[in-house]
């Protein structure tokens, strides 16, 4: 018959005193969080039955944080991976406990942005967004810190100077770095076409100029045409699409810096554009995969979502456990590149 770990085993594993346990598993007089962490730990290795009370012991006294998520299009498969990689994020903090407010907006204006934005704050302690650069915006995420509610922006930039902090890449560098595959992969010479979700989205307008620069510099024989918005929506990229192909024959590149990827892909893809047009576009996902692996997409731009939930929980928890703390600024993540050999 197998022994059933005992006080003794945890407190020969965690090298404490089993009166040191026994104060932790009973709540008996204040005990370092170190302390109780230790004898968790110990405790979870041998397997001992009560662990989990250990753990709600541990949880009880760790500070608690509501942190609010505002997304955009609950549509796109990008922002559903976001959403889930918050939550993970929002479970794995040992130092504090948080809970999630993850929430997606129904349009892009900067009324429904800043309406949303007001009707969250009231519930949570911390808010990370996905939205548009714009003075509305700009005036509701003053409101909401002078009302000593932390804001920070996700993805794309807004509002600098006010609000406390950005997680995402370097949308700049994300855009020289397209425009570094096009030149390797287009027909030359030839025409080019930019999509943006919007012109009103910080990290799009980055990403554009970083990749407009590029080509200016690094390949002149391909010329850029109008940029094309679309709003995020994947149909509207699918007409303009269809509608850029029928107009420019000798177009020989897409970069998709900003939503809408999908309906681009569908296009090139039921056109039969496979391996004639050069596309570059973001996100890792399974129609982005799909379009490596069939050669209508060139190269895909990734987010680290591995990486993301993390920085923004933990950024957020510091901002409410040191108010009186600068700004957080801007933290880049390193962006991922995939193509067909590595997917």
């Amino acid at each position: 018959m197998v022994r059933r770990p005992t006080v003794a085993d945890i407190a020969r594993i965690a090298d404490l005193s089993v009166a040191t346990v026994d104060r932790v598993l009973n709540g008996r007089l204040p005990v370092r969080q170190e302390t109780a962490q230790r004898v968790f730990s110990a405790a979870e290795q041998i397997g001992y039955h009560g662990s989990g009370l250990i753990r709600r012991r541990l949880e009880q006294n760790l500070p608690h944080y509501r942190l609010g998520f505002l997304l955009q299009r609950p549509d796109q498969l990008f922002y559903q991976d976001v959403a889930t990689a918050l939550q993970q994020a929002s479970a794995s903090p040992t130092q504090f406990r948080v809970t999630p407010a993850i929430a997606f907006l129904a349009n892009q204006t900067p009324g429904e942005i800043a309406s949303r934005l007001a009707e969250m704050a009231p519930r949570v302690d911390a808010i990370a967004m996905v939205a548009v650069d714009h003075p509305a915006v700009t005036a509701a995420v003053q409101e909401v810190e002078a009302a000593g509610k932390p804001v920070f922006s996700l993805l794309s930039d807004f509002a600098a100077g006010i609000r406390r902090g950005y997680v995402g890449t370097n949308n700049r560098k994300v855009g020289r770095t397209a425009g570094w595959l096009i030149a390797k992969s287009a027909k030359a010479p030839g025409k080019v076409v930019v999509f943006v979700g919007s012109h009103r989205f910080h990290g799009h307008e980055m990403r554009e100029i970083g990749f407009r620069s590029y080509l200016r510099e690094a390949a002149p024989d391909l010329s850029i045409i109008d940029t094309q918005v679309s709003l995020e929506d994947g149909a509207l990229a699918h007409e303009a699409t269809l509608d850029l192909l029928r107009r420019h024959p000798d177009l020989s590149a897409i970069y998709v810096a900003g939503g809408g990827t999908e309906g681009v892909i569908t296009a090139l893809r039921n056109e039969g554009m496979a391996g004639r047009i050069a596309l570059v576009c973001n996100e890792l996902n399974p129609v982005t995969h799909a379009a490596l692996a069939d050669n209508i997409a060139t190269a895909v731009i990734g987010t680290p979502l591995a990486a993301l939930g993390p920085s923004i929980v933990s950024l957020m928890a510091a901002a409410l456990a040191h108010s009186a703390a600068d700004s957080a600024g801007q933290t880049f993540l390193p962006f991922d590149i995939y193509v067909s050999e590595n997917i």
